[in-house]
């Protein structure tokens, strides 16, 4: 298992794709190389553009605490401002196109600081995803969407959360009653206050575009993914990786390294994260097919196991998709639960390739990545039918007068 800021789905013979291994294992890893780059490489960040924004590491330090012992914070998320303009029918996706140029291929974080008020980001195609959510918790319930007892409190504290902000950032999308909130463009009202009628994390699923999920620290000092709500992660299972513990999570996909050189640092960064310190980052990888709720070309979502082996090899470059993750973190202030978000973008490649400089970069980066990460990321089933529609695109923008070497002065890396 290869870490990179292009994850892929999955390997031969486990269920630990892109976003299963993004969502705890690649993020963690990178927060921790990026912030080892910081205190070793003596790197100007000013040179190095995925480090930019990464604040100070002095910013996540925290006082010693007994492991499983967490004394609620006083800090309260600043209250977020309205979208500006924001209108569930009319205000488009961000366009994340978070790849770079070869010829090298670099282990990366890409992480940057997030701001309050961009926590949950919602856009014109929240209907779809609202469907699709319902649709998955209707069909699959506990298989995609479930609560351990023991982090009952940290689900309800991220549920309330989301029904104090989402009113606050989205004022046209939703209201909050004196029980819960109403979405205006549903015409539902969920409730937020115990007794809940379902599982609080499916509650939160039903508010937002994202995938949830929840690390708890227990007792023995080791943080354990035991909430979440995995309803559109196209590659992996909930019920995979319900219960594990940070190192099991990447020991089962065979992460290179990881006992000799991150497991203790890791663990450390976890433990030192402040609520007052959200990060993001993105990632981005290759499907080749349409379904953005589970990926049916590397086998059916209730197979024992998937591939990128059972994937049709070079299908049209209609087949082709590109979908890539926003991904947050944070800790919640009073369960001290480490808390990520997961937003999915997923878009036709036929239609990103009509960006300026997007088909070029694109293809470079893919080129650009080894032998082991290109067999991690399923090349070897797409790459001939992608790399030669992206040349082709890349050509014809340079012949309708694409100034290649003025791309930074046009949109910098990584979006």
């Amino acid at each position: 298992m290869i870490f990179t800021s292009l994850p892929s789905p999955i390997t031969q013979h486990h269920l630990t794709n892109v976003t299963a291994i993004c969502l705890l294992a690649t993020l963690t890893t990178y927060l921790l190389h990026s912030l080892w780059k910081r205190h070793h490489l003596s790197k100007s960040p000013e040179n190095d553009p995925e480090q930019k924004s990464l604040s100070p590491t002095s910013k996540f330090k925290q006082p010693t605490r007994n492991p499983g012992e967490w004394t609620p914070s006083d800090f309260k998320r600043p209250p977020a401002a309205p979208y500006p303009d924001w209108d569930v029918h009319t205000t488009e996706p961000k366009p994340y196109r978070p790849f770079r140029y070869g010829p090298k291929y670099f282990i990366t974080m890409g992480l940057r600081s997030m701001k309050w008020d961009e926590w949950i980001e919602l856009d014109n195609h929240y209907a779809r995803y609202h469907a699709d959510k319902a649709r998955r918790i209707e069909e699959r319930g506990a298989k995609c969407s479930r609560t351990a007892p023991e982090a009952m409190d940290a689900a309800m504290e991220l549920l309330e959360e989301l029904a104090t902000y989402l009113p606050e950032r989205y004022p046209t999308l939703f209201r909050k009653t004196p029980t819960g909130i109403t979405n205006l463009l549903t015409q539902e009202t969920l409730t937020t206050v115990p007794p809940l009628p379902e599982d609080p994390m499916q509650t939160c699923a039903r508010l937002v575009q994202d995938d949830l999920a929840l690390m708890i620290e227990r007792p023995d000092g080791e943080y354990y993914l035991l909430a979440g709500s995995i309803l559109l992660a196209g590659f992996w299972r909930l019920e995979d990786k319900y219960g594990m513990r940070l190192s099991e999570i990447h020991t089962s996909g065979s992460v290179p390294g990881y006992k000799e050189k991150l497991e203790k640092g890791m663990l450390n960064f976890f433990r030192r994260l402040r609520p007052e310190d959200p990060v993001l980052r993105n990632n981005y990888f290759i499907q080749v097919d349409e379904s953005l709720p589970w990926s049916h070309s590397i086998g059916p979502e209730d197979s024992e196991t998937v591939s990128w082996n059972t994937a049709e090899k070079n299908r049209a470059i209609e087949h082709h998709f590109f979908r890539s993750e926003r991904q947050s973190l944070r800790r919640l202030p009073r369960s001290g639960a480490v808390v990520f978000t997961i937003r999915t973008y997923f878009e036709p490649i036929t239609e990103v390739v009509k960006e300026p400089y997007v088909p070029g970069r694109l293809a470079s980066a893919v080129r650009s990545w080894g032998e082991d990460v290109a067999r991690y990321k399923g090349r070897e089933k797409y790459g001939e039918v992608l790399l030669e529609y992206l040349d082709r695109m890349h050509e014809m923008q340079v012949a309708q007068g694409l100034e290649v070497d003025k791309e930074e002065e046009v949109r910098s890396y990584p979006f």
